[in-house]
Formats: C-alpha cells, structure tokens, sequence
C-alpha cells in the first residue's frame, strides 16, 4: 500500500485516524465472554462500527500475545476480516520487533506473508540489517520507532552525539538505506513539540502518532506541526475509543468517539488545505 493510495483514503474520509486494537478481556464487555472467540468478537463489532470514519488499524500484538494461541488465532481472523471486507484500510501490527537478518526475515515474513498486514512496528536499535529483510516486501511499510511517548524515552532517545539527540540520528541514517520510501516513523503525540524538527528532516514520510486520547496528546499541534502536502500523519488513539463504554452499546459508544475525531481531523486538513 503506497503513500499516495493512503492519502487517497484520507482525502475521501476526511480523516487520518488510526484506530488502535489493545484488546484486554478484563475491560471488554462482560457480556461477550460468553462468545467462543470474545477478541474477534468485539473487534469485529469496534471496526464494523467505526471503518466509515477510520483509515488504519493496530493491533497491538502484546495484547494478542499474551492469550497464547486463542490470541494468535483472534488476531489472524481480525486481519483476514479487514482484508476481504475493508481491504482499502491500512493494516498496522504494532510488534516492535528487532532481531539480526535472518531471525528478522523471518518476522518479516511473519507478519507480511503469513498474516498479509501492511506494516509492521520494528525497532532501529540494531541497526540496517535488522531493518533491510522488511525493507525487502516492496509492496509493504516498515513502520521504525523514532521518537516514543513514554516517559523514559528520554534515558536514550535523547542521548547526545555530537549535537544531535539519538532520535534525529535515527532519523538521517534510516533516510539513506535501500527502498528507505517505505519507511514510516513513531512520533509519539505527547513529543508534539518536537513534531517540527522531526518534520524538516523527513518531509515526505508517515509519521504514526500515538498516544492522542487517554495518553494526553494533542490533535491540534500533532496537526500543525506534523501535516505535510500529502497530510502525512496516522493518528492512533486506541483505549479512548474501544472502551469508551463497557456496556452493551459499547460499538456505538466507540463510533462517536471516532466521530468525534474525524470532525477535527477534517477541520485541520481544510486549514492545510488537502481536502
């Protein structure tokens, strides 16, 4: 899925919002625990209620993870949902991984060939050769951790080397590796700030931001300065809307969140002029 068919979508829906998948079975509705999958089962209902108003998906893997196969086999059936019944929806598996080569071809393949995501998180820290194997799916992104939102990024992602913090390093290094177009980046929301500087050096990529809604990051200077010509952001806000309600109106409870969402998100591509 190429940045311009993204953009595509966001045009078209008037919004850049990624909905994220933290799926906890202590905080979904106690009603769907009687479901014989309760994951997919309220995933399908979170997306079939807000993929008018969402361009992009995350599960998260951690959550899926940590069920053991029940999780595995929720998160194959979320991202075969969305193929064939939203397949113009990007596809994010937020997994962080990083390992040398020929393990990370493997996860490469993982996620790209076994499960057909679009994207997956990784992280940099080993350097381009654990990046290069999902550099390698030229159809696929490779979403790197660039700048996060916790509030330890700073012990080293803030790091000096000569005058420049590890982050931006990261940045202009990763600029210059083979098929670096398919590159995109986690800014984290709360380092909205930064979002400016982080611009100037990667004009023309994707930026995922996380952390807007219960992690206290604002949509506003997200918007203004992380937007470039083709909008270039996917905001994620993941509990604000999956949990906005426990109850039995939890899916319609998560559409008005989203909409809510959308309306700004549409308001700050007018003033950007994209739409």
């Amino acid at each position: 899925m190429t940045n311009e068919f993204i953009f595509k979508q966001i045009k078209a829906k008037a919004s850049f919002l990624c909905v994220g998948l933290d799926i906890d079975l202590e905080k979904i509705p106690s009603h769907l625990l009687q479901e014989k999958d309760p994951i997919f089962t309220f995933a399908k209902a979170i997306i079939d209620s807000t993929h008018e108003y969402a361009v992009a998906y995350k599960p998260n893997l951690a959550f899926f993870e940590s069920y053991g196969i029940q999780g595995w086999h929720a998160f194959s059936k979320i991202i075969n949902y969305l193929n064939n019944n939203h397949p113009n929806h990007f596809t994010i598996a937020d997994a962080k991984r990083c390992d040398i080569g020929n393990t990370a071809g493997h996860y490469a393949k993982a996620f790209f060939e076994t499960y057909g995501v679009d994207s997956v998180t990784i992280s940099p820290y080993m350097g381009e050769d654990s990046v290069n194997p999902f550099l390698a799916y030229k159809d696929k992104r490779t979403i790197i951790l660039a700048l996060t939102s916790n509030e330890s990024a700073a012990d080293f992602q803030y790091s000096l080397d000569k005058d420049q913090f590890l982050f931006e390093k990261v940045l202009k290094i990763s600029k210059g590796w083979k098929n670096a177009e398919q590159l995109m980046y986690v800014v984290g929301a709360t380092k909205a700030e930064v979002l400016d500087s982080i611009r100037k050096l990667v004009p023309k990529s994707f930026l995922l931001v996380p952390g807007v809604g219960a992690q206290g990051g604002n949509l506003s200077e997200v918007a203004q300065n992380g937007m470039n010509d083709q909008c270039g952001l996917l905001v994620n806000s993941s509990r604000g809307i999956i949990y906005a309600s426990r109850g039995v109106d939890f899916a319609d409870a998560a559409a008005e969140e989203v909409k809510k969402l959308q309306k700004q998100m549409e308001k700050y591509l007018k003033l950007k002029g994209l739409i």
